[in-house]
């Protein structure tokens, strides 16, 4: 069986791509920024998977530093490379986040094809592909690219920047590697820790009745559990190569929307959910001085349809209901703050 490269182990979408990798029966090496981190890794990992400790390594990458990488790529076949600066901790300067997530990009390509990686998955954005456009008449597909030139959030910027610079590489100094690249929309899904992954706060701050009104757009969604699938199938998948493919379950949804199922679904635990979608032009004008809002601002009014026909055509990908993930993932965060 191949051996396989996940970077980011820590993260959210890295994680659950190292569970299917492993229920597959694949060998897993994967990266975090300090072995500190092991223990957790290995601990979450364990929430979600039986396996024997010896089929997974764990060593220290940082996608920032040259250091490591040609050890973490040395007899790999196959890298999904997932990890890439997050908006974790607040507003980060646009070019540092740019210049990180495209280097990094460039960095784990180099010491793969250097290796003799055979192909490389990397984990995209539908941020790269719904942005700075000003009609959404029809779903987005994987034919359209994110426009870098209008105000755009910082983070699809740099994940449409580090994808055109994967698809140039490989054009140009990828000596046959192979490349292919999922484009997940927002994900939902149960955490395999007690983690805070950026894209679950629209769910956790409705629970908790921090988010005391439903911003007034919507996007696509999908389970963290069907990404990690779609990129295990593109790894090898003949099909794949040289191919972009959007992560979405269904149509795009509002807010509001997810707040309704909440509501109907998880009964008095949902009670601080809001069941009001806040006036457009409110919105707009609390944008100015409300941090929350501010950093919202480009999707305000937007409900970025896009489709996932060609995932499903092409690989044979089937997500599962969004209803469902909805509920999973709430469940989770309750859980998890119990």
């Amino acid at each position: 069986m191949s051996q396989v490269l996940v970077t980011g182990g820590s993260g959210f979408i890295a994680s659950w791509c190292i569970v299917r990798l492993l229920e597959a029966g694949y060998d897993v090496r994967t990266t975090v920024r300090s072995l500190s981190r092991e223990a957790r890794v290995r601990d979450q990992l364990h929430t979600g998977v039986e396996f024997d400790d010896s089929r997974l390594t764990v060593v220290a990458a940082d996608l920032q530093n040259d250091a490591g990488w040609s050890e973490a790529t040395d007899g790999i076949d196959y890298v999904l490379h997932v990890a890439s600066p997050t908006l974790r901790h607040g507003l980060v300067d646009e070019g540092e986040m740019v210049a990180a997530a495209r280097g990094g990009v460039l960095r784990v390509l180099g010491a793969a094809r250097d290796a003799g990686v055979k192909r490389v998955v990397l984990t995209s954005a539908s941020g790269a592909i719904v942005y700075g456009h000003a009609s959404e008449a029809r779903p987005f597909t994987e034919e359209d690219w994110t426009d870098v030139t209008a105000d755009i959030p910082a983070y699809q910027k740099s994940k449409t920047l580090a994808e055109r610079a994967a698809w140039e590489f490989i054009e140009k100094e990828g000596a046959g590697m192979e490349l292919a690249v999922v484009n997940p929309t927002a994900v939902l899904g149960p955490m395999l820790g007690n983690d805070d992954p950026p894209s679950l706060r629209t769910i956790s701050g409705m629970l908790s009745g921090a988010l005391p009104v439903c911003p007034p757009f919507g996007t696509g969604w999908v389970d963290v559990r069907d990404v990690a699938d779609l990129h295990v199938t593109a790894m090898t998948d003949p099909g794949a190569v040289g191919q972009r493919f959007i992560a979405i379950a269904g149509p795009s949804l509002r807010v509001v929307q997810i707040a309704r199922i909440l509501r109907e679904r998880l009964g008095d635990r949902a009670s601080k959910v809001p069941t009001r979608e806040m006036p457009l032009f409110v919105a707009r004008v609390m944008g100015a001085f409300n941090p929350a809002l501010r950093s919202l601002r480009p999707q305000l009014g937007h409900d970025f349809p896009a489709t996932g026909a060609k995932a499903e055509r092409v690989l044979g990908w089937k997500p599962r209901p969004i209803e469902e993930t909805i509920v999973d993932t709430a469940e989770s965060i309750l859980a998890h703050a119990s």
